[in-house]
């Protein structure tokens, strides 16, 4: 099978592709517990994006990004934040490095909530500059919400940072570097609908929040399926026609 991975092709290979889309996986680097990586959002978003490439025709895949905006989980080690700025700014100058090479089309595939605002800002402001570019933008989490049945997860609807949800996804995705011994968690009492600004130091005295003790493989597996299900005809469409409304 070829690969869809930038990293691992040659100039040759790469212009031989003819790539007409690319998904840039955005992540972090910070705490998720004892029982989880620090890279976990990054190598979420990528194992996501080379799952749906594999399936497309035309879409490349970048090289994951691990350093996020992450001021608020700092509380725990190690935190290695961007400033809200400066990732808005990786992030124009990474859409317009892919601009210059022809690739209009583009997917941010986000696994980090500290990223939204940045990549919101950042991708308007290069569309606004690069009209003829199709740019979108999902955080995985969103599909799971709206297509799962709500019984699926057994705490806090199966949410939090390294919670039941995103500790499932790491079983499936990564099971060698889990330590399922030394989950532990905590279910904050937020309001769910208002936006609150949080520290995540005041909603756990840990790295994680939510029950990830309640994470299995098969759901993780379920959550994978149904992101890459989702996002491949999705896919599909982009590579063709671009946002075509």
């Amino acid at each position: 099978m070829r690969s869809v991975q930038l990293e691992l092709m040659t100039t040759k290979e790469f212009v031989a592709a003819g790539f007409a889309a690319a998904i840039v996986p955005m992540g972090a680097c910070e705490s998720h517990g004892d029982h989880m990586p620090m890279g976990t959002d990054g190598l979420t978003a990528h194992a996501l994006a080379v799952q749906i490439a594999e399936q497309l025709e035309s879409t490349v895949v970048l090289p994951p990004s691990f350093l996020g905006m992450s001021g608020h989980y700092r509380h725990q080690p190690m935190a290695v934040s961007l400033s809200a700025e400066t990732q808005a700014q990786v992030i124009r100058e990474v859409l317009e490095s892919l601009h210059r090479w022809g690739i209009h089309r583009v997917l941010l595939l986000n696994a980090h909530d500290g990223n939204i605002p940045s990549i919101e800002i950042a991708g308007r402001d290069v569309k606004i500059a690069h009209p003829e570019m199709s740019i979108a933008t999902i955080d995985w989490w969103v599909i799971t919400n709206q297509r799962l049945p709500k019984d699926t997860f057994e705490v806090w609807g199966g949410w939090g940072h390294a919670g039941e949800v995103e500790t499932s996804i790491g079983l499936a995705l990564f099971p060698e570097l889990m330590q399922m011994d030394e989950a532990r968690g905590q279910v904050p009492t937020v309001d769910p609908y208002v936006k609150e600004l949080w520290l995540f130091e005041e909603l756990t005295s840990y790295g994680a929040s939510g029950a990830p003790r309640r994470a299995t493989p098969e759901k993780g597996r379920l959550i994978v399926d149904t992101v890459v299900d989702y996002m491949v005809p999705y896919m599909r469409r982009f590579e063709a026609e671009g946002l075509a409304y």
